[in-house]
């Protein structure tokens, strides 16, 4: 199966939603290449950072759980580095 290379950047502004979001990442473990998390106290917001290897639609699937969270936005960018 075809991956892709993408970073996911992912901003928390509501504190509620944390438990859940950590929940869906460790779901999709496997394809997390790296992580780094910035908790951004002057603005009471979490700003985090992710790096994927993962054929497309599941970087898609786990983009559309995340921004369905309340308080939380996320977007993707996707590298031209793709693998079999």
């Amino acid at each position: 199966m075809e991956t892709r290379v993408a970073v996911m950047s992912i901003i928390v502004e509501n504190k509620d939603t944390v438990e859940k979001l950590n929940g869906i990442l460790h779901e999709y473990g496997e394809y997390i290449i790296g992580r780094m998390g910035i908790p951004y106290k002057a603005r009471k917001i979490n700003i985090i950072s992710i790096a994927l290897d993962a054929p497309q639609d599941t970087i898609a699937a786990l983009s559309g759980k995340i921004g369905n969270l309340d308080g939380v936005s996320v977007k993707t960018a996707y590298s031209g580095v793709s693998s079999n």
